[in-house]
């Protein structure tokens, strides 16, 4: 029995034993509980990052946007004329520069040739022998220059070319060379003298002549270019096609007759070339004489014309300068 009773309270102690003792909760403040919120397991450090990125990329696209509204950033004053100074030549500068050293140049005389010499140490650098390779005889007058081409060799190195016309007739082409640094600039050494043009023959048109078309136009022409010479838009508009507007000269010159009409065969529309006399008024005559004697002054014209064909008559669209060459124009 003693047995039994003891084998009994063994049972119940391990029964006990094994399970574990019941615990009251600590209860737990909200102060306290808001300290250690991990914000689901950190999820809020991710939406953090992802605002803050939402955030970069936004001001990146605003910034962009507005330098494109924007345009560059104006460079400086200073960093401009670096620029001009180094890696640009100033080739207007650099025209008018050597323009105004072929008009010293390009002019010489035995009585002035101190004067000469003077003028020219100015493009000159400092040592360069002022007369500039002139032996001081002889005389020259340069009657009209202008610029024909300029060929940059580097940053601060040029060859300016002028077209220049002589007193004798002669067309020549100088080539000067130019030295630009900052705002100055120098001849750095003997021009050359260069031919000019050559003379260029234009190709045959190949065009035949409407013989027909020209008749009529010889007759209705006359009284055109009266209108168009004196400037009556009355009789012009006759001459016209609706909506066509000829102003006319004015009065400044006088017809003085047709000297030739070349129309090439076509449709109702053609191209052709007339060529003109015009009597020139005593003013201009007396100042720029070309005949002698009582005789006015008289230059042949050639006008390019369109003209179209309506019902009987040609009528006048546009008048203009032509292109037909010499040769093949009326004769």
């Amino acid at each position: 029995m003693a047995r039994r009773a003891l084998l009994e309270r063994s049972a119940e102690f391990t029964v006990d034993d094994e399970v574990a003792p019941t615990r009251r909760p600590h209860p737990v403040r909200l102060d306290q509980a808001a300290s250690h919120w991990r914000g689901a397991g950190g999820r809020w450090l991710i939406w953090a990052g992802r605002v803050v990125a939402w955030a970069v990329l936004l001001l990146i696209g605003y910034r962009g946007v507005l330098s494109i509204i924007q345009g560059p950033a104006p460079a400086s004053r200073a960093g401009s004329a670096a620029l001009t100074g180094t890696t640009q030549f100033p080739v207007t500068s650099a025209e008018a520069y050597a323009l105004e050293f072929g008009d010293v140049y390009l002019n010489f005389s035995s009585a002035g040739a101190v004067a000469r010499s003077r003028d020219l140490a100015r493009f000159l650098p400092p040592g360069t022998d002022p007369s500039l390779g002139w032996n001081g005889t002889g005389s020259q007058r340069m009657l009209d220059e202008q610029v024909e081409s300029v060929s940059v060799t580097g940053p601060r190195t040029a060859i300016v070319t002028l077209l220049a016309r002589l007193s004798d007739g002669r067309l020549i082409e100088l080539g000067v060379p130019i030295y630009a640094a900052g705002s100055g600039m120098s001849v750095t050494g003997y021009p050359a003298l260069l031919p000019g043009p050559a003379k260029a023959v234009p190709p045959a048109t190949g065009q035949t002549q409407d013989q027909a078309a020209e008749t009529a136009l010889q007759g209705q022409l006359p009284a055109f270019f009266q209108a168009y010479a004196s400037g009556d838009q009355g009789t012009l508009a006759r001459f016209t096609v609706p909506g066509a507007h000829l102003t006319g000269l004015g009065g400044s010159v006088g017809f003085g007759g047709i000297d030739g009409i070349f129309v090439p065969a076509g449709g109702s529309t053609r191209q052709i070339s007339v060529t003109v006399t015009w009597q020139l008024p005593t003013a201009i005559a007396a100042t720029r004489p070309i005949t002698g004697g009582s005789t006015p002054a008289a230059l042949q014209m050639t006008y390019q014309m369109t003209v179209v064909r309506q019902g009987g008559s040609w009528d006048v669209r546009a008048i203009g300068a032509s292109t037909l060459p010499l040769a093949q124009g009326p004769p």
